[in-house]
């Protein structure tokens, strides 16, 4: 009796055990937000005409907020948001990347669709006024000021360099660090994707 009551639970203990480790909360690799109204909605232009955040309700929106003469930053992020969309295979139709130029002097809409091709062909290079841009970097929370960069470059932009996630309803749930790994990245938003 006494051997059949330590089985029992001992099976309850490995029961309650591997229902844990199944169903435990996804621990997310980026800062989670509870945003309580739909993320700004901005019409910007790109090389194949507006692209507004609204047009892409239903897909996961990663926006960037960067610039194509960024000398390391800008090229890191992108790249590994690039090798994660590959990992997910398929699944990355359903998620969108917007880069949204803090250099409109510069970066004009072919200039982008070319930089931002060589990270994904899906993502797109967004840019407007200077008055548009700063009104949406600062909606969004993103800093940015030019500085003096070198005889080549002519100037550097400091920037905030946030990944921002929106969901399929439009509403800003995650903001990843500069630095997180091409596997975060694919964890996180593979989780978003269920």
């Amino acid at each position: 009796m006494k051997l059949k009551i330590a089985l029992i639970v001992i099976a309850a203990i490995l029961g309650l055990a591997v229902g844990f480790y199944f169903f435990r909360p996804h621990a997310f690799h980026g800062t989670v937000i509870q945003s309580p109204e739909p993320s700004f909605n901005f019409t910007l232009t790109s090389s194949k005409g507006d692209v507004s955040l609204n047009d892409y309700r239903g897909k996961l929106v990663l926006l960037y907020f960067g610039y194509t003469f960024c000398p390391d930053i800008c090229p890191a992020t992108l790249a590994n948001v690039g090798q994660a969309l590959r990992t997910l295979g398929a699944s990355a139709d359903d998620i969108q990347l917007i880069m949204i130029s803090l250099d409109p002097a510069r970066d004009t809409p072919a200039k982008l669709a070319e930089y931002v091709a060589h990270f994904h062909p899906s993502f797109i290079g967004a840019t407007g006024s200077d008055e548009k841009i700063a009104e949406v970097a600062s909606l969004y929370g993103i800093f940015y000021e030019k500085r003096t960069g070198s005889a080549a470059s002519g100037y550097l932009i400091d920037h905030t360099a946030t990944l921002l996630v929106i969901d399929r309803e439009g509403y800003l749930k995650l903001v990843f660090p500069f630095g997180v790994t091409v596997p975060e990245i694919a964890d996180d938003l593979k989780y978003m994707l269920r």
